[in-house]
């Protein structure tokens, strides 16, 4: 300050830019995994009838061997569904599955599809399944747009599944909505998982060998259709 007000010192400005936008909830969700087999159609499933949303995968892998989660969805839910952008046959992550079949896929083609209700979107794996040569699953849920619901797991090993997807999604800058728990209720778990993930746990949904629509609306009232404002 002595220098300034002696006139012998000089400042230079450097000017920063940047667009920020906040999700808009109303649009839908973006449900991923903290691994495969964790849950994550259910909870779509049961989010889409909490919310009388539309669904849509955008990447499907396995047909050969299942129908895929679209038509799951389809039927427990109960709601319009719109088709993968990305179909292959083979079980395995996207960018292997495509491999196999000389295909790539490509995020620029990936866009929302049109829709008058909010849309329930399902990724597959984790946010760090590869989709090609140069892209994650994180890289489609940021280019999306949408804020995003965790399904993990309840039972051991589920808080440093979930911890670490939780910041690979808040590195880019992702909102995250919520977790939701599947499986055995574990007191200790979800709190572990709301105290270091500073996150809601929005519901917790048992495991069950009768995934029935009667069951997939019992455990849509678990949800609030507060979770888009």
């Amino acid at each position: 300050l002595a220098r300034f007000e002696e006139g012998r010192a000089s400042v230079t400005y450097h000017l920063g830019y940047a667009t920020l936008r906040r999700p808009d909830r109303k649009r839908g969700l973006f449900v991923t995994g903290t691994d495969t087999d964790v849950g994550k159609t259910v909870v779509a499933a049961c989010l889409a009838r909490a919310l009388g949303a539309d669904y849509w995968k955008p990447v499907q892998t396995g047909t050969a061997t299942d129908p895929g989660d679209t038509a799951t969805v389809a039927r427990l839910a109960g709601v319009r569904t719109h088709p993968p952008a990305y179909e292959f046959s083979e079980p395995l992550s996207p960018h292997a599955a495509a491999k196999l079949e000389g295909a790539e896929v490509r995020l620029a083609g990936i866009r929302l599809p049109s829709a008058d209700r909010p849309l329930v979107v399902e990724g597959a794996g984790g946010v760090c399944v590869p989709l090609s040569g140069d892209s994650l699953m994180v890289d489609l849920i940021e280019q999306l747009g949408l804020p995003v619901v965790v399904a993990a797991r309840s039972t051991l090993g589920t808080i440093n599944h979930t911890l670490l997807t939780l910041r690979a999604l808040r590195d880019r800058g992702i909102d995250v909505v919520g977790v939701v728990m599947n499986g055995p209720p574990s007191p200790s778990n979800r709190e572990a998982i709301e105290r270091y993930g500073k996150v809601r746990v929005l519901a917790e949904i048992p495991w069950t060998d009768d995934l029935t629509p009667q069951w997939v609306a019992e455990q849509a009232r678990r949800f609030d259709r507060a979770l888009l404002s």
